[in-house]
Order: C-alpha cells, then structure tokens, then sequence
C-alpha cells in the first residue's frame, strides 16, 4: 500500500478567518478612501499579503512608495492580529476534528500549506496544532499559490511523493496549486468556484468516513 499524505490550507478550511482579513482589509480600504466590498474580499484568498495590498491599491488607483507600502502591510497585520488573539476552539469549522481525529487514528502524516503567515498562533489558539508533523506557512516559502512550492514542500517534509498527497482547499489559487504539484485536490466550497478540484464538499459535514478510508488506502 503506499503511503498518503494530507495537506490541508488554513483559512477557510481548518478555521474560518477570512472574516478576518476581510474586516482589516476593510479597515484599511475606509483608511485610503476605496470601497471594499466581501465580493472584493474573494480576489484575496489564497492570495499573499502582499499581493493583496497590490490588488487594493490598484482598485483605488493609488501609488505609494516602498516605505508607504510597509506601513500599510504591518498596520493591516496588526489589525488581523487583533482580532485572531481572540480565537478559541470555537472558531474550528463543522466536523475538521472528526477529520483529523480520523487521520490520526490511521497513522495517516498531515500537514499545513498555508500562505498565512500567523498559521503556528492561530493552530495554538484552537488546540490543533499537535495534529501536524509540519507547517509549511508564509513564513517558508517565496511563491505563492498556485505555485505548488508550498504543497512541494509540505510533501518533502513528509517524506511523501507529491502524487500520494491529498490536499484540503478553499480556493481556486490553491486547488491549481495542488494540481500544478500532481497532487489530489479536494475543495471545499462551492463547486461553482472551485471547477478544478478533483473532489468537491461543501464543508467537512459532507465528508464521510468511507470516503476518507476509499482516499487514503488506495493502491
């Protein structure tokens, strides 16, 4: 039997904060003058801080120079910060424990692929951080998604080969992500969005156990 690996995105998939980035994005949008809408806030999943700031300003027809920049991406993880500081295990999505517990159960290896560069904090906050033999988090990688270099990486730590890795997604950067990486892709979200994903649910309370057994001990 060959060994699976299960890689699963943060925001969106495991916890729900893209509520929020949304409100400091927002924050800082009202700050500059532009509005943002939740609609907006789509364009910015998946995406690195960066590359979100990059986006707004664009909207907003705005220049500014690196320093300006910099203030603006530390004053928009300042306000994020403050509101994840308040996260508890209240904030884990329907049914991932049940995910994880069976996973674990299973020997199966798991990891974190996430463009977050707080993922380590928010993990402790809900009590899920023991689950993962490796964060792979902003804080590693250069590329964002859909570059698959987070999930290549998640899979090295693992000691899996990319194609024996199942990887746990919320958006379409990241499902392309998985794919580009020739790993199995399972959204979760509506399938609307996220055309690429080999697998689609809703969220993790369409998962079931004889699913999970089919993915993980394939031949």
């Amino acid at each position: 039997m060959k060994k699976t690996g299960v890689i699963f995105d943060l925001d969106g998939v495991i916890v729900d904060t893209a509520k929020y980035h949304y409100l400091a994005w927002k924050n800082l949008a009202d700050e500059l003058g532009i509005e943002f809408t939740e609609q907006d806030n789509e364009r910015f999943k998946g995406v690195s801080r960066k590359r979100c700031l990059e986006i707004l300003l664009e909207m907003g027809s705005i220049e500014a120079s690196q320093e300006q920049i910099d203030t603006w991406l530390k004053e928009k993880n300042e306000d994020y910060l403050s509101y994840i500081t308040k996260m508890d295990e209240s904030e884990i999505l329907p049914d991932v424990p049940k995910v994880l517990k069976y996973l674990r159960e299973n020997k199966i290896p798991m990891a974190l692929g996430s463009a977050s560069k707080n993922a380590r904090p928010i993990l402790e906050k809900v009590n899920l951080l023991s689950y993962f033999e490796t964060l792979v988090d902003g804080n590693s990688v250069t590329k964002a998604k859909p570059d698959p270099e987070v999930f290549l990486i998640a899979a090295e730590n693992l000691g899996v080969p990319p194609e024996n890795c199942v990887v746990f997604e919320d958006a379409l950067a990241g499902i392309e992500a998985a794919n580009n990486a020739g790993m199995t892709s399972i959204g979760i979200g509506e399938p609307s969005v996220l055309t690429e994903a080999k697998f689609n649910f809703i969220d993790f309370t369409e998962i079931n156990l004889d699913f999970l057994d089919k993915l993980i001990s394939q031949e």
